[in-house]
């Protein structure tokens, strides 16, 4: 009796560091948030004011009001729904095609095909990147929204991760279809895709958030600023000095503004994804 006891406060202790030490890595990632939401909805001179702010003083829009007009945001917010989109789109067909082609029995050369994607993904971005800024060069590419279009338009981990949910479909439905006539385009757009949503949801969420932070490939190609995307010119709002003229100042207000501006397609996208990406995230670890 004495040690179920001595066990039940121990879990009880442990329950509270555990709650305690939760509470804290939110408040971690909630405050920024909140402050940043609070200062960017102040007006201008309350936003100066030093501090950390949660809620906004003296409530206000003309932070967006003057960044997504005075400082034509919609420009590079264009540019990024542009390669967003696009990309994205073009990501999920070309992995999910290349993950159905691993699937089919009898494929000559499976095995040699999967180490080699496998080879890819051990490979650091870093390390090919003067290569890649070479070829975008010589097929002048360097200064176009295709360039980032085109920048990681297939991974290896999408099409090992569509490959890994193709696996769950049973492969005696591709065959009963190919002897009702079907055809390989046919059964992958019949069968395949819509068996493996959770697959779709989880490849569309991580590209989509990564083309839409994308940073590097935008700051290597790009140099005309009427073809900068989201993050180079949240770089050159918040960071840069020479983004500032000698009658106008940027405010805090202004430069969080931009911040939440780019924040609210993540926001949005998260709700509709959200139950296919958990259950994609489990089936496509546990799959062989």
């Amino acid at each position: 009796m004495t040690s179920l006891k001595h066990t039940s406060w121990q879990s009880r202790v442990f329950d509270a560091i555990n709650t305690i030490f939760l509470l804290a890595l939110i408040a971690t990632m909630m405050i920024p948030f909140l402050n940043t939401l609070a200062l960017a909805f102040s007006s201008n001179f309350a936003s100066m004011q030093p501090g950390i702010v949660l809620w906004p003083k003296e409530f206000s829009v003309e932070g967006f009001t003057t960044v997504w007009n005075r400082m034509q945001l919609y420009v590079p917010f264009a540019n990024n729904v542009t390669v967003t989109l696009i990309g994205t789109a073009g990501h999920v067909l070309l992995c999910s095609m290349a993950g159905y082609v691993l699937v089919q029995q009898g494929l000559p050369g499976k095995k040699l095909m999967i180490s080699m994607i496998l080879v890819t993904m051990m490979v650091p971005g870093e390390a090919i990147m003067i290569p890649l800024y070479v070829v975008n060069k010589e097929l002048g590419l360097l200064n176009t929204l295709s360039a980032l279009i085109l920048s990681g338009l297939v991974s290896g981990f999408s099409v090992l991760l569509m490959r890994n949910f193709f696996l769950s479909v049973p492969y005696e439905m591709s065959e009963s279809a190919r002897m009702d006539g079907a055809g390989d385009l046919r059964i992958f757009a019949m069968i395949y895709l819509p068996l493996a949503k959770a697959g779709l949801a989880t490849v569309t969420l991580f590209e989509f958030v990564s083309r839409w932070n994308q940073f590097t490939p935008a700051l290597l190609y790009i140099n005309d600023h009427a073809k900068f995307t989201l993050q180079i010119a949240l770089k050159s709002l918040i960071v840069d000095t020479d983004a500032t003229s000698s009658n106008f100042m940027i405010t805090t207000n202004v430069r969080m503004a931009g911040i939440v501006i780019a924040l609210v397609p993540l926001i949005l996208i998260y709700p509709y994804v959200q139950k296919y990406f958990v259950k994609g995230i489990f089936v496509g670890a546990n799959k062989e």
